[in-house]
Formats: structure tokens, sequence, C-alpha cells
């Protein structure tokens, strides 16, 4: 069996625990109706053991960390985790629960050990903090909540913080934004350890809309316009999306909007937190991203998204996603 081991301390998001945990059970139920045997084991781990409470204030039972030490696990029979077999999960949560537990000695000097022998670890939503101050993410690339993106990227220099995807992969390292994306990075993993169609499977089961991709971004750009008051240009929005391979430039949208070209940036900026030209530019990327998951050529992408020649897509893809285009179709085409 493969072990998923979620590290909790008093305070922790339970849905960030309780949400993969689902996840990674109804795997277990879909190999079950194919008459196979369970492939994942659940284990809830804290500092010392015993009742931890949740943020919500349910109480989960705990085994101590120390019982993960890789000298310990040879003593503790076949049923406890070891090398590959097993997945490291640090649970986030807000502030002062999460500052408590970045001093907690116990879980300072055990954690690293117990990461250094998993075949797979990382955090959902804060839980990346953790692993920071350790550390552990040095050199990595890494997803985090939207609103710990920027601390998170000012407090650990060392470590790329990619603000916009749902969850990243980097190697052993898997890390998710906030809370309900720690579903979507469960679901990916099913579908690294077994296949996509117990993913897919325990995806239906669960009522989820969608398998979403890593890459897909926390919030779209349309979404942030949205949220920002009312949304005064909702309507000129909806038709740039429409119309992605016509002229967006200042003018013929100022024009469009029927507000002069200084007036119009002005506006739109207070709207969008964002400037025409990087809006424009952001709903161009983020459909490119989804033509190319689904494997289309890279002049057919270019033309649908107005950026024209495919070398004008490449280099504002590579900028933006540091990769070529024609990498990122072969990384998730029929994902």
């Amino acid at each position: 069996m493969h072990h998923v081991v979620f590290i909790t301390y008093p305070g922790f998001e339970l849905l960030d625990v309780s949400g993969p945990a689902s996840v990674f059970n109804g795997a277990n139920h879909a190999l079950g109706r194919q008459g196979r045997s369970a492939f994942y084991k659940v284990g809830l781990v804290s500092a010392k053991g015993g009742g931890i409470e949740s943020s919500s204030g349910i109480v989960v039972d705990t085994m101590p960390i120390a019982d993960l030490r890789p000298g310990d696990n040879q003593q503790r029979g076949d049923d406890q985790p070891r090398g590959d077999d097993q997945t490291i999960l640090v649970a986030g949560a807000e502030r002062a629960p999460l500052l408590a537990a970045l001093a907690d000695p116990a879980l300072r000097s055990a954690l690293p050990a117990c990461v250094a022998t998993a075949g797979r670890f990382g955090s959902v939503c804060s839980g990346g903090f953790l692993l920071a101050t350790l550390g552990l993410l040095d050199g990595h690339r890494v997803a985090s909540h939207w609103d710990a993106c920027k601390p998170l990227a000012e407090s650990f220099p060392a470590v790329t913080v990619d603000p916009d995807a749902l969850y990243v992969v980097d190697g052993r390292l898997w890390t998710s934004a906030g809370v309900t994306t720690g579903i979507d990075m469960a679901l990916a993993m099913i579908a690294c350890d077994l296949d996509t169609m117990i993913a897919g499977d325990v995806a239906k089961r669960l009522i989820l809309y969608a398998r979403r991709p890593g890459y897909q971004s926390q919030f779209s750009p349309v979404l942030q316009a949205q949220v920002r008051g009312d949304s005064p240009f909702a309507e000129l929005i909806g038709w740039i999306q429409a119309n992605l391979d016509a002229p967006l430039d200042v003018p013929s949208l100022a024009e469009r909007a029927g507000l002069s070209e200084r007036s119009f940036h002005r506006k739109f900026v207070a709207a969008t937190g964002e400037t025409p030209a990087r809006f424009v530019e952001t709903v161009r990327l983020d459909t490119a991203r989804l033509l190319l998951s689904r494997g289309l050529p890279l002049k057919s992408v270019a033309v649908q998204v107005g950026l024209t020649p495919v070398a004008r897509l490449s280099e504002a893809f590579g900028r933006r996603f540091g990769m070529a285009p024609g990498l990122f179709r072969d990384m998730h085409a029929g994902m």
C-alpha cells in the first residue's frame, strides 16, 4: 500500500486534510469495484500525537511524528510507511496556528528526516511555510494560496512561487494552492500512481465539475475583474473573450467603450487592477493554454488567440510561464 501522511497541528485547516483524504479513499473504492486491492492508506501525524483540534473545532486522532523517523520505521512492522511508498503532506492554516507550528521543536527536528526518505512530499495551501522554514523548498517552484504567495516569496527568496498555479509538481515535491486545490492535486497523484480513469471515476463520484489541471489559474482574469466593484467593463471583457483574434489595442478598446484613451486606461486599471494590455495578454495566454492542452497545432492556437505569428505566441508564452508552448502541449495534451 501507499501511505499518505498528513502533518497536522492545532488550528490546521480541516479541508486541507479531509478533501484529499476523501479523494484517496475514493480511489480505494474505485479499485474495489474492479476487484483490485486498496492502494492508499491515510494517516494523520502531529508533533506529539493524540487529539488535535482543527480550525473548525473538529478533533482528529494523530500519531506522533517521531514514529515516522526513518530509524524507527524498521521497528514498527509492515504496517508502517517507508521509502517510496510514502507521501508526506503538510496541511495549511491561518497565520496564528501556522506560526505556532513553525516554532514547534518536535516538528522542526523530525520533519526534514521524514521528508528525506519519502517518495513524495509537499503541502496544501499555506503548509508550504513550514517546509520553506526548514529549507525544504529552496531551489524549487511551488504553489500556495493566493493570499500567501507574496509573503512566501518575500520571506524565502530561494523559493520560486507561482502565484497562478492550482498545484505544482517539481520532482518529489508537490504543492497546492488554497484549500480545495488539495483535491485537484490528490486527483493528479492518483492519475500518476494508478491511471487517469481511476482519477476520473473518483472525480465523478465526488461530483466534481472537472479535474482541474495544475496550470489552471487560481482566479481567471475575468473573475478578478468581476470581484472588483461593479465591473463597469463586464460587457467589454465579454467581447474581448469572444474576439481574441481582433485588434485589442488601447485605441480600439477605448473607442468601443466610448471613452478617451486616457480615461479608458485609468478606469480600466481601477476596475481590474491591470493595464488593458496586460489584461488582454493574460486572457489570450490562458486561452492558449486551454487550446494547447487539447493538442491543437501552434499555428492554429496563435491565430485563435490573436498572437501571430507563432514566434509572438512563443515569446509571450515563454515570458509568462517559463516554457515553450510546444513543450507545454506535449506535457498536458490529453490530461
